[in-house]
């Protein structure tokens, strides 16, 4: 895919690349990156062309007051042949589109395991960034994320100080008791 805009099978909503960030331009792989999420774009409006197809296709008597916008007649035979021809002018953008994409991850020569998803059962950590697995005297502390570190100590810290002012509570009491 020409990311110039010069491509005859681009959408007609295809941003001119003067109004591109220009970071997108700065190596192939962003280019095919900014590619990626336009083809995300196109795949919404494929969706979008899908369902007024389908609403064209129904019978004028079922169209509920929502759609009123829907043409009636013979005009609304004409709509679906043209929504129809974007639907797969828009299904062919995306095709090139996807195998251009696979054709600059086999030219990289990306690793397959790099690109595979995570095995059955991978839970990633919840919130980015964690702490190291294992700690100065090498032992294993698990595999959470820093807020949850965080979320445990404040829990810890919590426990401490209840267990604090109940043992400062009993030990008034025993003055108290012992003054008494």
């Amino acid at each position: 895919m020409d990311m110039q805009g010069t491509d005859p099978n681009q959408s007609s909503e295809q941003v001119p690349p003067e109004d591109i960030d220009p970071i997108w331009m700065s190596s192939r792989t962003a280019r095919q990156i900014y590619a990626l999420g336009e083809v995300e774009k196109d795949i919404t409006r494929l969706l979008s062309l899908a369902a007024s197809s389908i609403a064209l296709l129904s019978l004028p008597q079922t169209d509920g007051p929502e759609d009123e916008e829907l043409p009636k007649g013979g005009e609304r035979s004409e709509k679906f042949v043209d929504v129809a021809n974007e639907y797969f002018e828009r299904l062919d953008i995306i095709h090139i589109a996807i195998r251009s994409s696979l054709a600059h991850i086999r030219q990289s020569r990306i690793a397959p395991s790099a690109i595979n998803a995570p095995p059955p059962g991978f839970i990633p950590p919840s919130l980015g960034v964690g702490l190291p697995s294992t700690d100065a005297e090498g032992v294993e502390r698990g595999n959470r994320g820093l807020q949850e570190e965080r979320v445990e100590r404040d829990a810890w810290t919590g426990i401490l100080n209840a267990l604090s002012r109940i043992k400062d509570a009993r030990d008034k009491e025993r003055q108290d008791m012992i003054q008494s």
